[in-house]
C-alpha cells in the first residue's frame, strides 16, 4: 500500500469484490505484518457491528454484508477517520510531533500502525522528513533495537516547526483565553502591533518550555536584544503569563518570543512606527543601496517620502535575517513577473545587505524589497509631467475643438491639449509644447515638431505620423495605440548591428562603440569608461541579453544601440544573443520614466522566447522594427 491511502478502507475494498484472502495475503498487499491485519479486522468488525463483518474461516477472510445502506455509511466513517494521514505532508507532521514529545525512542512499526499505513510508506515519508530536517540542522536517528529519536538544537527545531509544520502541529491548540487577554492588553499599551507570527512564537515557546524542552544558551548577539525597548514589553508580558501559570521564564525564552517583534513587518500605523527607535545604521545602509542602484541602473532613488518607511523596513528585515525569523510572501511570483525592474533593484539591494551584514536575503524578503521599489517606480510615473501638445486651427475655435475631440481618440489621456488661434502663435509660445498639430501653415518658425492635419482626418494615418515623429524627432508623445516598444523611438539604422557570429563579445562591443563615437553620439572617453564598468560585471538577464552601459558626455539624452547574433556567443559563462548598448546622460531625470521604461521593455523581452527569436533573427533594421511592433 505504497500510496499511503487508508489501510482499513483498502482492506474493505479488497474484500468487497467477493474475494477471500488470507491474513498473510492481506498483509503482503498492505505491506504490514499479519498481526497488524488481525488487529485491523477486530477494529473493522467493531465498527461494522450489526451491518457487516469480516469472517475468518480456515484462515481465509471474507466480507459478509447484512445491511447494505448501513454498511456504506460505516465505510464512509472508517475512511474519514484516518483522513489526516492521507497525505505525505500530514503524516510527516504527525511523525515529527510524536518524536518531539516522545520520552524515548519510537518504533517504526508502532508509528505505521498508529497512522494505518504500510511500513514502506512510512519509510518513504521518513526519507523526505529526514532531508528537510537535515537542511535545518536536525536529524532522525535510529537507535539499534530501540527505535527512532529526534536530535538537534532546540532553537533549530522551533524554527523548523514555525516555518514548516506549525499548522499541522498547533492548529487545534489555541492559546488559553486568559493568556490571550494578557497578550491583547500588553500590545494595547505598546507601539508594537500584534501579529500572527508573534502568536505562533508564543504558542511554540509555551508548549516546548512547559513540556520540559527549554532553550539552550543562545548566540551572544541575541542577548544584546535585552537592551532594546521592545524587550521591556515582552519581559513584562511573560512575567504576567508566568504568574498565571506559576512558572518563571528564563531570559532565553523571553528572547525567543521577542524575535517576531524585532523582526516584525513595518507597522501600518505611522505613529506606532515613529514610536519605535530606529537603528541609526539604516540611513547609511540605504545610501549605499541607492548608490549601488545608481551605479548599476542609473536610476536615482532620492525620495524623502519614500525614505522613512524604507529605513524601518530595512531594520526589521535585517533583524529577521539575523535572528532567523521567516516572513513568507504571497506575491513573490506575481511581483517578479509584473515588476521585473523592481525585482532587479531588489536584487541589487540584497547584494549590498549581504556585503554589509553577512546575511543572505531570501527570495521572500527580496520580494518585499522589490515591493518598495515598485511603489517608487509607480509614484515616479505619476509624478511625470503631462505631455503638452498645441492644436492650431485657422477656421475658428469650434473647428479647433472638433479637431481636439478627434485627437483625444488617438492620444493618451495624459496628453494636455491646448487650443491656439493662428494669429497668436509665436516661437516663444510654441516652444512650450512638445508637439504641434496644425491645420494651416504656421506664421512663424519653430524648432518643435509639427504635424499637419485636416479638420477631419484619418486616425490611422495620424497614428503613423505620430510614430514617425516619435522615432525621428525624439518626441515621446503617449498614444492610445501602445503596440510599439518605446525603445524603437531611440533607435535608427545607424545604431543597429547585425553580427556574423564569428565575433567575440568584446569585439562586438568595440565595433558598436567605435561606430557611436564616429557618429558623435558618444565622447572619446566612453570606450574606456565602458571597459571599467564592464569589469564590475555585465548586467544580463536569463543569460541571453547583455546591457553594457556607462555615462556619455556628448549630450543630455539616452543613446541606445542594438547588436544581434545569429547564434549565441559565450561570455562570462553566459550565451549572449542580444546586446543593448546604452550611453547614459550624466544627469538622468528619473521622473520622465524613459530609462525605467526601456529597462522594463528589455527585461520583458527576455521573458518572451518568441519575441527573442524575432529580434535575434532580424537581418536588417526594418525587420527589427517589425519585430518590436507588439501586434506584428
Amino acid at each position: 500500500m505504497g500510496t499511503g491511502e487508508n489501510r482499513i478502507a483498502s482492506i474493505l475494498l479488497a474484500l468487497s469484490r467477493g474475494l477471500t484472502l488470507s491474513a498473510g495475503e492481506l498483509a503482503e498487499k498492505m505491506d504490514v505484518s499479519e498481526r497488524t491485519i488481525r488487529n485491523d479486522i477486530r477494529q473493522i468488525n467493531e465498527e461494522l457491528k450489526g451491518c457487516a463483518a469480516i469472517e475468518v474461516v480456515q484462515g481465509r477472510c471474507s466480507l459478509q454484508i447484512y445491511n447494505g445502506e448501513a454498511f456504506q455509511g460505516a465505510c464512509r466513517r472508517l475512511a474519514e477517520s484516518n483522513e489526516q494521514f492521507n497525505s505525505s505532508g500530514n503524516r510527516m507532521d504527525y511523525v515529527l510531533g510524536r518524536l518531539m514529545r516522545a520520552e524515548g525512542p519510537l518504533l517504526t512499526d508502532e508509528l505505521a500502525y498508529e497512522m494505518s499505513i504500510g511500513r514502506s510508506t512510512l519509510i518513504s515519508d521518513l526519507k523526505k522528513l529526514r532531508a528537510e530536517l537535515k537542511a535545518n540542522g536536525l536529524a532522525i536517528v535510529g537507535k539499534t533495537s530501540k527505535g527512532l529519536v529526534l536530535e538537534g538544537r532546540e532553537a533549530d527545531l522551533r524554527h523548523y516547526v514555525l516555518e514548516n509544520a506549525y499548522d499541522g502541529l498547533y492548529r487545534d491548540y489555541p492559546l488559553d483565553t486568559e493568556i490571550t487577554e494578557l497578550v491583547d492588553r500588553s500590545f494595547a499599551e505598546s507601539p508594537f502591533e500584534q501579529s500572527e507570527s508573534f502568536q505562533r512564537f508564543l504558542t511554540v515557546m509555551l508548549d516546548r518550555f512547559l513540556t520540559g524542552h527549554p532553550l539552550e544558551n543562545l548566540p551572544q548577539s541575541f542577548y544584546s536584544l535585552t537592551a532594546r525597548q521592545e524587550f521591556l514589553a515582552v519581559d513584562q508580558l511573560l512575567e504576567d503569563i508566568g504568574r498565571f501559570l506559576h512558572v518563571e521564564f528564563p531570559p532565553e525564552e523571553k528572547l525567543f518570543v521577542l524575535l517576531p517583534i524585532v523582526g516584525m513587518r513595518t507597522p501600518t500605523d505611522a505613529d506606532n512606527m515613529k514610536a519605535i527607535e530606529l537603528d541609526q545604521a539604516m540611513g547609511p545602509l540605504a545610501d549605499k543601496i541607492f548608490c549601488q542602484i545608481k551605479k548599476e541602473l542609473n536610476i536615482d532613488l532620492e525620495r524623502p517620502e519614500f525614505m522613512e518607511e524604507f529605513l524601518y523596513h530595512l531594520m526589521f528585515m535585517i533583524n529577521r535575517l539575523r535572528f532567523h525569523v521567516r516572513l513568507k510572501s504571497d506575491v513573490l511570483a506575481e511581483l517578479r513577473e509584473k515588476y521585473p525592474l523592481a525585482w532587479q533593484m531588489g536584487g541589487v539591494a540584497a547584494s549590498v545587505i549581504r556585503a554589509e551584514y553577512g546575511v543572505e536575503v531570501t527570495e521572500d524578503e527580496k520580494s518585499y524589497l522589490a515591493s518598495y521599489f515598485g511603489v517608487f517606480l509607480e509614484e515616479a510615473a505619476k509624478r511625470q509631467r503631462p505631455f503638452r501638445a498645441a492644436v492650431v486651427c485657422g477656421t475658428g475655435r469650434v473647428t479647433a475643438r472638433l479637431v481636439a475631440a478627434q485627437l483625444k481618440r488617438v492620444l493618451d489621456s495624459s496628453v494636455k491639449l491646448s487650443l491656439l488661434p493662428v494669429e497668436k502663435t509665436t516661437p516663444e509660445i510654441l516652444s512650450e509644447f512638445g508637439l504641434i498639430f496644425t491645420t494651416v501653415q504656421l506664421p512663424c518658425q519653430t524648432d518643435q515638431p509639427v504635424i499637419f492635419i485636416h479638420e477631419i482626418f484619418n486616425e490611422q494615418e495620424l497614428r503613423h505620423k505620430i510614430e514617425k515623429a516619435k522615432y525621428w524627432e525624439q518626441v515621446d508623445v503617449p498614444v492610445l495605440d501602445n503596440n510599439w516598444f518605446v525603445m524603437v523611438g531611440l533607435l535608427d539604422e545607424s545604431r543597429f548591428f547585425r553580427f556574423t557570429g564569428g565575433e567575440r563579445y568584446e569585439e562586438a562591443i568595440e565595433q558598436m562603440v567605435a561606430s557611436l563615437t564616429e557618429q558623435g553620439e558618444v565622447d572619446e572617453g566612453f570606450a574606456q569608461r565602458l571597459r571599467e564598468r564592464e569589469k564590475l560585471g555585465t548586467m544580463a538577464f536569463d543569460h541571453a541579453v547583455a546591457i553594457p552601459h556607462t555615462i556619455q558626455k556628448v549630450g543630455d539624452r539616452l543613446v541606445l544601440a542594438v547588436g544581434t547574433f545569429p547564434k549565441p556567443v559565450r561570455y562570462l559563462e553566459r550565451n549572449i544573443r542580444l546586446i543593448f548598448l546604452m550611453a547614459l546622460p550624466e544627469q538622468v531625470n528619473s521622473e520622465d520614466g524613459l530609462l525605467i521604461r526601456v529597462y522594463e521593455e528589455i527585461i520583458s523581452l527576455t521573458k518572451d522566447s518568441t519575441l527573442m527569436d524575432k529580434v535575434t533573427k532580424a537581418k536588417d533594421f526594418q525587420a527589427l522594427l517589425r519585430a518590436l511592433y507588439r501586434q506584428a
